[in-house]
């Protein structure tokens, strides 16, 4: 794999893995806060959705914009640099939307204080999964960057749970 192959792919597990866990911690607080606040599922579930969407569209053009002024930087200009610019752009829309699905799917199935659990567990599991993906591509112990993902993002879904509980937004 060339220099330019490794740098590419190494901005793609960037933005995949900052969609996954920034979705899934910033769901979880948000759908935390309203559930604290007595919103009921329709509310939850729409918020969500809107938040979702929003957040998954910002995050893709930050990511475009600020991998773009990187090329600019280092003169890299041209149609490879904003074509990996789009890409990583995309992959962060996608990693974001679709992660966010885990910690609203239970406010769905579920009455909204068990969806809470639910959602928070889920999201602790597939952060502890997101760490062993990564630990496949950083070669490291599948079970340290497991844990290492698990207990940094615990701990932030812990802070936006807090959060959302000390504020009570409905």
């Amino acid at each position: 794999m060339s220099e330019d192959q490794k740098q590419s792919f190494a901005s793609y597990i960037r933005s995949f893995t900052f969609g996954v866990e920034d979705s899934l911690v910033s769901t979880v607080g948000l759908l935390a806060g309203l559930d604290a606040g007595g919103a009921g599922r329709n509310a939850i579930v729409g918020t969500g959705l809107i938040y979702l969407f929003v957040e998954a569209f910002s995050m893709a053009v930050g990511s475009f914009l600020s991998e773009h002024s990187g090329a600019e930087y280092l003169e890299e200009g041209g149609k490879a640099a904003v074509r990996r610019s789009f890409k990583d752009g995309a992959i962060m829309f996608l990693s974001f939307a679709v992660a966010g699905f885990i910690p609203l799917f239970p406010y769905l199935i579920a009455d909204p204080s068990a969806g809470l659990v639910i959602s928070i567990a889920l999201s602790l599991v597939t952060l502890f999964v997101l760490g062993a993906v990564n630990a496949k591509f950083t070669r490291t112990g599948l079970w340290k960057k497991g844990l290492e993902m698990l207990l940094l993002g615990g701990v932030a879904i812990g802070v936006g749970v807090a959060i959302g509980t000390v504020f009570h937004v409905s």
